[in-house]
């Protein structure tokens, strides 16, 4: 009896998996295109080489600068390198100078760390500036009007006090949606997948960025590409009625940091802004 009813649970089971994996999964929308490097003028790259650059942020961070490496190496027209330092007197030009910045988890340390930075002569040596959050400081219990409040105000300040200084506003990297068998069987049991709620947290954290600097000052917008599908199609996924964006899985190995792939698109894209600042 009971190996029956095993056997009618693994093909009820087995049954809804076909089902899911037909609707209710990964849904392609608004299809975006990206301008690309060969559309730089070699004058952009000159003018770009000659600038004091700063980017502070974690793990994410250096995948993207793997990215930018690897696209150097491929382009020799692109004059910029990359050295870790966050003091003023070690910023150089035509150098995009990096630091792990705050802790993980914890958002408020690394906007905290990026305003001493700038108040400490930091923003005086540079021509650009920027920092981002990674996705982990984003989770279903996260405050983010408290956040960008935050951020906002202190951005303000920056601006108000270093106006020479360009100060690049960036999204919070995604992650990707949990998929597979145990996704199945969640859905069929009514409970969320894995990525769902921090990932909610993290489209409405930055559409508020969106809405407040997206055409009013530089913005990377790494979440964007970051759900971006090589065809221009989006990753998404709908809770409670509503679209959310993701991270395309074949831009990662681990559902949050970007592999070679992932971490090329991203890059390229920052370098584009950078060359049209």
């Amino acid at each position: 009896m009971k190996s029956k009813k095993t056997k009618c649970m693994i093909l009820f089971i087995a049954t809804m998996a076909i089902i899911f994996s037909c609707s209710g999964g990964d849904m392609k929308t608004d299809k975006v295109t990206y301008n690309v490097l060969k559309n730089v003028p070699d004058a952009a790259w000159e003018n770009l080489s000659k600038k004091k650059i700063y980017f502070g942020h974690q793990s994410v961070g250096y995948d993207i600068l793997h990215g930018i490496e690897e696209i150097i190496k491929e382009n020799p027209g692109i004059d910029l390198k990359i050295k870790e330092a966050y003091r003023s007197d070690e910023f150089e030009n035509g150098t995009i100078s990096h630091s792990r910045i705050g802790y993980n988890s914890d958002p408020e340390s690394k906007l905290k760390a990026f305003d001493f930075y700038m108040n400490a002569g930091g923003a005086k040596s540079l021509n650009i500036a920027l920092f981002k959050y990674c996705y982990v400081d984003f989770n279903k219990n996260t405050n983010i009007n408290k956040i960008f409040q935050d951020y906002t105000e202190t951005l303000k300040n920056l601006k108000t006090k270093f106006p020479d200084t360009i100060f690049i506003v960036s999204t919070v990297p995604l992650t990707t949606i949990q998929a597979g068998y145990k996704a199945t069987i969640k859905r069929i049991m009514g409970k969320k997948l894995g990525g769902v709620e921090g990932n909610i947290k993290r489209n409405e954290f930055n559409d508020k960025l969106r809405n407040e600097y997206g055409d009013k000052q530089p913005f990377f917008d790494i979440a964007k590409v970051e759900s971006t599908y090589p065809d221009g199609t989006r990753s998404t996924f709908e809770d409670g009625g509503n679209i959310y964006h993701s991270m395309v899985p074949e831009y990662t190995t681990d559902g949050g940091h970007l592999n070679s792939v992932g971490g090329k698109k991203v890059a390229e894209q920052f370098l584009l802004l950078l060359a049209n600042l």
